[in-house]
């Protein structure tokens, strides 16, 4: 049920993690995927992989937080019908311990980042009023989490951006949704725990997977699956809202 046939899908941060499993579930459905990525090499892997599967799709070399390159990269991409904002970067840290440069990198990515694909996509789904807009928020956003200072500012400026998009161009046909996910195994989280918990990585693991009520971390397939329903038809009558996927984090820690 779920056909993105004739649809051009853009995803930011495509090359690997949630990203990438969502360029991958849009391939394997008819889209054309157009994967922007800051690494050239993960993202010619994921190209290969939809091609692989008898799906279509593009590479960008892209800087989401350069302005200019992100316009240049939609308006050579034309025709947006999807956009996925995913690219981001954590950090470590509290308001006393987060340096000026982490701080500045973070929203550069996050939030600058995804004003930047927001501010070239918008014009072109305005065009042929109709859109949509999903955003990769986190439980950060809504939620106190221990040493993630500059990242849950991120996340809680994504949340803002998504209500004020889908409250301003409803009327464009333009729909504005955002996913919170809690912890996800991707290659992230491994190379976190190798570079800050050398020798304990599976006992580090094992602690962060349990902070989840069901018991373990989130799949980024899982978190895909959400994507893509939020983004097909099925979920026309649907937005401004944010969807947390994340094993009973929010509503079930006690």
């Amino acid at each position: 049920m779920l056909d993105f046939k004739n649809k051009n899908v853009v995803v930011t941060g495509g090359g690997s993690g949630i990203g990438r499993a969502a360029s991958l579930a849009f391939g394997k459905r008819g889209a054309f995927v157009h994967i922007l990525e800051w690494n050239e090499e993960q993202a010619a892997n994921v190209v290969k992989e939809i091609e692989a599967g008898g799906g279509q799709a593009k590479a960008h070399q892209c800087d989401v937080s350069d302005q200019l390159r992100v316009s240049a990269v939609f308006k050579a991409i034309g025709t947006v019908d999807i956009l996925i904002n995913n690219a981001g970067v954590s950090n470590i840290g509290r308001a006393d311990t987060t340096s000026e440069q982490d701080f500045d990198r973070v929203f550069s990515i996050n939030v600058k980042g995804t004003y930047n694909c927001l501010h070239a996509a918008i014009p072109l789904m305005k065009a042929k009023k109709s859109g949509v807009i999903l955003n990769m928020c986190s439980v950060a956003a809504t939620s106190g989490i221990a040493d993630r200072f500059a990242y849950s500012m991120s996340k809680g400026a994504v949340y803002s951006m998504t209500l004020s998009v889908a409250k301003d161009y409803l009327a464009d046909g333009i729909r504005c949704n955002s996913v919170s996910p809690a912890r996800v195994h991707t290659p992230f989280v491994d190379d976190f725990l190798q570079k800050n918990y050398p020798g304990k990585e599976k006992e580090v693991y094992d602690a962060l997977a349990k902070t989840q009520p069901i018991g373990r971390m989130g799949t980024p397939e899982e978190v895909a699956h959400l994507v893509v329903y939020l983004c097909s038809d099925q979920a026309s009558f649907i937005t401004g809202c944010d969807y947390a996927i994340d094993g009973g984090f929010l509503k079930l820690n006690t």
